[in-house]
């Protein structure tokens, strides 16, 4: 066994953050100058937050009232960032120099993940959600698989990454899903029973089953900050015969299950060579799809696959920045959606952390497939990023402005360079289709200002935090 350093704090119940008394008692009143209310946009909004709730809204106040605490710009429920990988964020730039596909980024990705401890995974991860944060992001699903130390061998704790990345959202003032993810196998081998011992770069990952996965996930506890999940990599990492456990599993808990589908031609490729099938088509086959599943990408389908998505009411989280920096391809957003899979986003590699961008690129990407414009309303792709994201991450009481949801927000400025002139009640169109991470300016979880006027109430230099961060695993 191999012991983790102790230099961090332990992913233990959540806290408050320093900034705000704990038990803070009463009522606390936000004047929002403008709210999207899931439909349009409303002046002069009044929320009223008691214990992280939204307990009251009102409509109509043309002034704040004595004592509110004032959101002027655009308030949104706070964004959902339903994909990250938090380590890929030591990537960005790094993997711009040359050309390559996928296959060759991934070599890249593991020589980073090969550095990581618990105690620099947690700085790092600090740091990225910190960034999250500032970009209006209240909570994220962590699709997490690095599991062990170099070589597999598990930590005293066997979880002590997954407790690094609990602690590391807990202490950037975000909420986490942590969707601890089955990573078995190398891939395919040449026939349907056999598959591909991990390499070296993928030891750590490997839990060597998923029934041993399984027993080592069900050691992680949530709470209200940290909701515990379930994943499969991929079909390549999962033999099929194995998938029913990790299934199993999250039905058991009635945890949400996601899965990367499709993302590459070379693994349905693969798929169809080793068992006469689509990914999706095995994952049907053996229980993984279904209201609860998420399928990120599922960029290559066949109409069979959109079919068998849809009717499941299996969910699709597009990445579209992560997708053409990986040169991936553009997935049927539209095709899923008609078929009956709720859209989410994700920005998955982290080439950067905008859900605003990630809104609009899936739209865009679809204009430019089709040379037709308008496929998604502003407030659709809102959604997407709010509502929909929360619902995958097993928070379906989210990404809402309404009584009973947590009072989680996102306030955009409305007289930046980028979002300065249109119109009050085309607020929503200048969010999605102009506006950017950095027009954030404030963001509020369970009912306590994170964020204030641009300014991470936590986490003091984010820039600072994210470069020692990231230059600790290229020494």
């Amino acid at each position: 066994m191999t012991t983790e350093p102790t230099g961090r704090p332990t992913a233990g119940p959540a806290t408050e953050p320093a900034t705000e008394p704990k038990g803070r008692p009463g009522t606390v009143t936000y004047w929002l100058s403008h709210a999207w209310l899931g439909t349009h946009v409303e002046p002069g909004v009044v929320l009223e937050v008691s214990g992280g709730l939204i307990t009251g809204v009102r409509t109509g106040a043309g002034s704040p009232p004595p004592g509110a605490i004032v959101l002027r710009g655009l308030t949104l429920p706070g964004l959902a960032n339903t994909h990250s990988h938090a380590f890929h964020r030591a990537l960005r730039s790094t993997v711009q120099v040359g050309s390559g596909t996928f296959w060759t980024w991934r070599e890249t990705m593991y020589q980073v993940a090969a550095r990581l401890t618990p105690d620099t995974y947690y700085e790092l991860a600090r740091a990225v959600y910190a960034e999250m944060a500032l970009a209006g992001i209240t909570a994220v699903g962590e699709f997490h698989y690095l599991h062990h130390a170099p070589g597999g061998t598990p930590y005293d704790d066997p979880n002590a990454m997954g407790a690094a990345l609990i602690a590391a959202a807990r202490e950037a003032g975000i909420r986490i899903t942590l969707l601890d993810t089955a990573y078995v196998a190398a891939g395919f081998g040449s026939r349907p029973s056999q598959y591909l011992k991990p390499d070296r770069h993928q030891m750590r990952f490997s839990d060597t089953t998923a029934e041993a996965w399984a027993e080592r996930a069900s050691l992680l506890k949530g709470d209200e900050h940290a909701l515990i999940g379930a994943a499969v990599h991929s079909v390549r990492a999962v033999p099929a015969a194995q998938l029913a456990t990790v299934a199993a599993w999250a039905q058991e808990r009635q945890a949400p299950l996601h899965v990367h589908l499709s993302e590459q031609t070379a693994e349905n490729d693969a798929c169809l060579a080793a068992h006469g099938c689509t990914p999706t088509r095995l994952l049907a086959d053996h229980g993984v799809l279904g209201p609860r599943t998420t399928g990120v990408h599922n960029t290559h389908l066949t109409d069979e696959d959109i079919a068998l998505i849809g009717s499941t009411a299996t969910g699709t989280c597009m990445c579209p920045t992560t997708e053409r920096d990986l040169a991936d391809g553009i997935g049927p957003a539209v095709a899923l959606q008609r078929a009956g899979s709720p859209l989410s986003l994700g920005s998955d590699s982290h080439a950067v952390i905008d859900l605003f961008e990630e809104a609009r690129a899936m739209e865009l990407n679809e204009r430019l497939r089709t040379r037709t414009r308008g496929h998604w309303t502003a407030s659709a792709l809102l959604r997407a990023a709010s509502a929909d994201g929360h619902a995958a991450l097993g928070r379906p009481d989210a990404g809402i402005l309404e009584p009973g949801a947590p009072a989680d927000l996102a306030t955009i400025a409305l007289d930046s360079v980028r979002t300065a002139g249109p119109v009050p009640r085309l607020a929503a169109e200048t969010a999605v289709f102009a506006a950017s991470a950095a027009d954030v300016r404030h963001t509020v979880v369970a009912g306590r200002h994170i964020v204030r006027d641009g300014h991470h109430a936590l986490v003091a230099d984010v820039p600072a935090a994210l470069a020692k961060a990231i230059a600790a695993l290229h020494r």
